[in-house]
């Protein structure tokens, strides 16, 4: 007896000891909880992004909560609510966090099929498990039980119903009702109908088995069996209970209001970091109604394009007052048989053509030019290598002496190219870095003399940023595409706002683009808009860009393989999309002219030779920057002198002989420029004078080998100048 009393009082000191031991590992297994829902921390991994208004432009399911897409819960279908409750934990307003009768009645089941059939989860454990997730043992089983227990103690039931209906986990990383009823049925809760609530119900049991995309199948006999349990504890009447029999699933893929992935790309690569990490959304400064109304304009254009085999299309809308992003948009990449339709055409490099032109006036406006001056629109050749490139007009039209209002105007090559001679290709470079564009990364001999034409390749969004610096008054700053109040970045001054005045003035005049694009041409907007175009080199580019008083766009269209289109001008493909835009942006706007410098004064001029005819005026008026020479009674100003250069020939040039012509009669022309007509020049050939011509052009017969050449100019009989030997081969 003694010895069976002491192993009785072994046995029940080793189950004091291991209680005691149970009881410390699982109070220190426990974890800390929230007192309220609301102590939960708000970090997000990856905000949602909204357009200005509050829309959503992006859905964001790599966070660990869902901050977006939460409904109270009087706000969820009492149906669904009952339908969670009886399929999950149908004694959950009875028991204290923890059932009891579930748990054993699971562990009889589990017993009997030789395998977990069942786990007896109350919601209020699985809430619990969403907070601190531990891995799925029994000692995890134990230790919800308590923390369940602990966690009813602070949060009132429908909170707990609240929080599990929001974060409850479904298919494809989807949290919650909402998200899972606009994934699967791309509707509101209030719109679902019985079938698709229970189905909802009955999907969480196996996220990742039941899926109604792979295996509609699949869930219909546990949403039956749901189906009946309801009915029969009163909570499904039988009419829903006939429409859950009659009614199809209807599946349906969400889809975004608007398109935007590009424009959200951006915002995440240049967010400010601190944003990203920390804040569940993120207001950006896109027009939601807007980009769909782009997007739209893009897709229809592309279609009446198709014919000229343009696949691509982008655009950038943005509002002048604090520079914001309204719409970003790319059209072509979303049809599968468009060629490069991931890439985003408002970024990519491409050449501009003739868009530039605008910033390159403004520039020889500073340096004394006028609207006025006069510069020569006549042949021009320039070296490339050991060749000559001709410039020539779009129309392939010369139109001889020219204001500038009138070369700006008409887009005319070869007075662009005399005046980037005049400014310096260094400086215009210098220039258009400053308004931001950086993709011109190369150093201006790189360029050369085409830089005025656009030869080198930038991004539509930095044509539309760099045009806003016009719109806005000469002010240059960077784009916006998030809200933030407390920007205080005023810009810089790059242009006077006399000179960006002007600009936008020849831009928006009609009768300054008549020579090359006719009187009733598609860039005479209804309000006063300032618009230019610009077409690169084989039709590989089209671009439209235009501001008023309120709005800046850009518009690109070509084939983002860099293949060419058929023929489409920025005159022909994108003006009509940006006239179709501006149109829109001007319907809810109080339209105004664009501003007016007080620095601009009105002078009468004789009408250029060019623009005058039967029935014309002998005199005009011209806008001048006050301070500039304005000859209002003497003939128009002409362009300052060039210095004298040796043109043609230029060093290294190789010329070929053209058999079909006879040798006597080939002949090359050399060019002094700068050379006034009345200066004698001296050509030496070989170091021996070949000739002696008025003024700087000479006719010389070709003759085979490598040859030197050297002028010399006289003013009467004073030597005014002497270039260099250039060397030359004749093949």
């Amino acid at each position: 007896m003694k010895r069976a009393g002491l192993w009785i009082g072994l046995a029940a000191c080793g189950l004091v000891s291991l209680a005691v031991v149970l009881a410390l590992a699982t109070a220190a297994g426990l974890s800390s909880l929230p007192l309220s829902p609301a102590d939960l921390p708000r970090e997000a991994l990856k905000p949602q992004l909204l357009d200005r208004s509050g829309e959503p432009l992006t859905h964001t399911y790599q966070n660990r909560w869902n901050h977006h897409d939460t409904v109270a819960l009087h706000e969820v279908p009492s149906l669904l609510r009952a339908a969670f409750v009886t399929a999950e934990d149908r004694r959950f307003f009875n028991h204290c966090g923890l059932d009891i009768r579930a748990r054993l009645h699971a562990l009889w089941q589990n017993l009997r099929a030789g395998r977990v059939v069942r786990g007896a989860s109350t919601i209020t454990e699985q809430v619990v498990r969403l907070i601190h997730p531990r891995p799925r043992t029994v000692w995890s089983r134990w230790l919800e039980g308590f923390d369940a227990v602990r966690l009813e103690r602070h949060w009132p039931k429908p909170a707990i119903l609240e929080f599990y209906l929001n974060q409850v986990p479904f298919g494809a990383q989807r949290r919650g009702v909402v998200q899972a009823a606009r994934y699967y049925f791309d509707r509101d809760l209030a719109t679902l109908n019985p079938k698709e609530m229970l189905a909802l119900a009955v999907l969480v049991r196996a996220p990742s088995s039941l899926d109604l995309y792979r295996h509609p199948e699949a869930v219909m006999p546990a949403l039956a069996h749901l189906a009946d349990r309801m009915h029969a504890d009163g909570s499904l009447s039988d009419d829903q209970r006939a429409a859950i029999t009659a009614d199809r699933l209807c599946l349906l893929r969400p889809r975004l209001a608007a398109r935007a992935a590009h424009f959200a790309r951006h915002v995440f690569d240049s967010a400010p970091p601190e944003l990203l990490q920390h804040a569940p959304e993120l207001q950006t400064t896109l027009d939601a109604d807007l980009q769909r109304m782009v997007q739209h304009t893009l897709d229809r254009r592309l279609q009446d394009l198709a014919y000229r085999r343009v696949f691509n299309a982008a655009a950038l809308v943005v509002a002048n007052e604090g520079r914001a992003i309204l719409a970003w948009a790319n059209a072509g990449q979303s049809d599968s048989a468009a060629p490069n339709r991931e890439v985003d055409g408002v970024l990519t490099r491409r050449q501009p053509g003739s868009a530039l032109k605008p910033f390159l006036y403004a520039l020889a406006l500073e340096r004394g030019w006028t609207a006025a001056t006069l510069i020569d629109d006549a042949p021009l050749q320039t070296a490339v290598g050991a060749g000559l490139h001709t410039f020539h007009n779009y129309s392939r039209t010369y139109y001889g002496p020219v204001t500038l209002r009138n070369a700006l105007g008409n887009s005319l090559n070869t007075p662009a190219v005399r005046t980037v001679r005049f400014v310096g290709v260094r400086e215009y470079l210098a220039r258009l870095r400053a308004l931001g564009l950086r993709s011109l990364d190369q150093a201006s001999d790189f360029y050369g003399e085409g830089l005025a034409l656009g030869n080198g390749e930038i991004s539509l969004f930095e044509l539309t940023q760099a045009y806003a610096a016009l719109a806005c008054r000469g002010r240059f700053a960077p784009l916006q595409n998030i809200v933030d109040d407390s920007r205080s970045d005023a810009g810089k001054q790059l242009f006077s706002e006399a000179v960006a005045s002007l600009i936008a003035d020849i831009l928006s005049d009609p009768a300054a683009r008549q020579l090359e694009f006719g009187a009733n041409s598609a860039l005479n907007f209804p309000q006063q808009t300032a618009v230019k175009t610009g077409t690169s080199s084989d039709y590989r580019d089209a671009w439209a860009v235009g501001f008023n008083s309120h709005f800046t766009v850009g518009v690109w269209m070509g084939n983002l393989d860099a293949t060419p289109t058929n023929g489409v001008s920025g005159a022909l493909g994108p003006v009509v999309a940006l006239r179709t835009i501006f149109a829109r942006l001007n319907i809810h706007e109080k339209t105004r002219p664009l501003f007016h410098s007080a620095q601009l004064v009105r002078r009468e001029l004789a009408r250029s030779p060019r623009t005058s005819g039967a029935g014309t005026a002998a005199r005009r008026q011209e806008w001048f920057v006050a301070g500039t020479p304005t000859g209002a009674t003497n003939p128009l100003p002409a362009a300052p002198a060039a210095p004298m250069v040796l043109s043609r020939p230029s060093e290294g040039l190789q010329l070929a002989m053209d058999p079909r012509i006879p040798d006597a009669e080939e002949a090359f022309e050399f060019l002094l420029s700068g050379v006034a007509p009345t200066d004698a020049v001296v050509w030496e050939i070989d170091r021996k004078e070949s000739a002696r011509t008025p003024g700087g052009r000479y006719l010389w017969r070709l003759r085979q080998g490598r040859h030197q050449l050297k002028a010399t100019v006289y003013r009467g009989s004073e030597k005014v100048h002497e270039t260099g030997t250039v060397s030359f081969l004749v093949k």
